[in-house]
């Protein structure tokens, strides 16, 4: 029954089906079954033009799905885009690199700075409250810091 229903397939057939997927793209946007769609048409025009075996054109579709999908990918950089600003909603990681004053020191390792209304834990050499220091890295909600005074040694 099926070999009966898979040999009616035709030209026709396959503009439905190619429209059907365009629809259904347009209801689902994401630009995934548009790629089907084009393919299954492309297959209805060659499936007008050389009766092939149901076979063929089935085979036909798939490679051609695929080689329009991977194509499309390719020309227009579907994938991981890059983000405009890496650091949006990583506010520790906005502030590598910049200078402020320790708000209370660093001792055994452990102090804090205010930035702007927020005091942030840091992590560095021992040093006195309001020693200049760098940011040099962030981990999770933890500063590490360095003097911004190479000369400035511990307290």
């Amino acid at each position: 029954m099926i070999e009966t229903v898979l040999s009616l397939l035709g030209g026709w057939t396959w503009w439905v089906l190619g429209l059907v997927l365009l629809a259904v793209e347009a209801l689902a946007p994401g630009l995934f079954f548009i790629w089907f769609g084009i393919a299954a048409m492309l297959i209805g025009v060659s499936a007008l033009v050389v009766p092939w075996p149901w076979q063929w054109q089935v085979l036909g579709f798939a490679a051609l799905s695929v080689a329009i999908a991977l194509a499309a990918r390719h020309f227009f950089g579907y994938g991981a885009a890059q983000p405009a600003d890496p650091t949006l909603n990583r506010r520790a990681d906005r502030l590598v690199g910049r200078a402020f004053t320790l708000a209370e020191p660093l001792h055994d390792g452990v102090g804090r700075i205010r930035v702007d209304d927020t005091m942030w834990r840091v992590t560095g050499p021992d040093l006195p409250m309001g020693a200049r220091v760098r940011v040099s890295a962030a981990e999770g909600a933890t500063l590490h810091v360095v003097p911004e005074d190479p000369s400035a040694g511990p307290a």
